[in-house]
């Protein structure tokens, strides 16, 4: 499949959603993230998805990418609300199931979010931190217009340090423009 073609759709993470997350909890998919979650975890990450999805006065969203035109599941995307450098911000991060993998789903889902973000209008810029070691994860960054600002060390989950890219994107659609207007 060509690469640049790829459409997806995003759709709202919903209580229907539950398998897909237990699909892309599986321990090829997380091996950047700590592995695998327990039964329980899972269950309070669904609740987590379905209320950032439901409520309409807070920022972000969960979503299930939809390849289209065939309308399969293919993963899940989000962007939520985060405080980075004393500044709030959006982050996202996205997983793509195995079969899908290496087809540019990832990199079209990350840009239909990147649009979501922008039409929000909250924060003036979204983050992404993929581990150092995660190539596909880093090269869906730069695919999808980040800016690499450097490596960070993180606490995630929390307990387990990672080494981590911090990439971000102007949602203003000026990279690396400071984020208030130099004074007089």
């Amino acid at each position: 499949m060509d690469t640049e073609s790829t459409t997806v759709r995003l759709e709202a993470w919903s209580k229907g959603d539950f398998d897909l997350l237990r699909a892309v909890n599986a321990p090829e998919l997380t091996a950047y993230l700590g592995g695998p979650e327990t039964e329980e975890q899972l269950a309070a990450r669904q609740s987590r998805y379905e209320a950032l999805s439901a409520d309409a006065d807070r920022p972000g969203g969960m979503f299930r990418i939809v390849l289209l035109p065939e309308g399969t599941a293919a993963g899940s995307i989000g962007f939520w609300e985060t405080s980075w450098e004393g500044e709030p911000a959006y982050e996202t991060g996205w997983t793509v199931l195995p079969g899908f993998q290496g087809r540019g789903v990832a990199t079209a889902a990350t840009r239909a979010v990147v649009e979501r973000a922008r039409a929000e209008g909250r924060f003036r810029h979204l983050h992404a931190f993929p581990s150092t070691d995660n190539g596909s994860s880093n090269a869906v960054c730069r695919k999808a217009g980040f800016t690499l600002l450097g490596e960070r060390d993180f606490e995630y989950p929390p307990g387990r340090p990672m080494r981590c890219n911090d990439w971000r994107l102007d949602l203003a659609g000026v990279a690396n423009a400071p984020a208030t207007p130099p004074g007089p």
